[in-house]
């Protein structure tokens, strides 16, 4: 329950965060590094879930 929590909050903020970095002024270069963190993040806890999820079933 926690994990799939912790997946809609970072999509959430994915969803309000990534529009802010692409539309600024060289906000791709500068946030190149924090971008793909979040991203690396959000699919880890993407698989986590479903491993999760298979285990239950």
């Amino acid at each position: 329950m926690i994990i799939a929590f912790q997946l809609v909050a970072t999509s959430l903020i994915l969803l309000i965060s990534l529009p802010m970095v692409f539309s600024s002024p060289n906000g791709w270069a500068s946030n190149i590094n924090v971008v793909f963190s979040s991203t690396s993040l959000w699919i880890r806890l993407v698989f986590q879930v479903g491993n999760l999820n298979s285990l239950i079933s």
